[in-house]
């Protein structure tokens, strides 16, 4: 007699946290350009960077990350 097996779902949620905060980094995608603007705590802060890097390169597509934290909780 083969064990029987139960499976059971049980939902959760998930959401952001604030106290993990967001990142942003931008990220030069010019063919041979690897430059990136590093993780900042401010969105302003990414975007200055690539006004800079544009104008000091004329590189003028870039890809933007904003990164969050977030938290798995059981639904009840």
């Amino acid at each position: 007699m083969s064990p029987r097996v139960v499976y059971r779902h049980i939902a959760h949620t998930i959401r952001h946290v604030p106290e993990g905060g967001i990142t942003y980094e931008a990220f030069c995608v010019t063919a041979g350009c690897d430059a990136v603007s590093g993780p900042h705590d401010e969105q302003g802060a990414a975007q200055d960077w690539a006004l800079r890097h544009t104008g000091s390169t004329g590189h003028d597509l870039f890809r933007r990350v904003a990164t969050d934290h977030a938290r798995v909780t059981r639904a009840e």
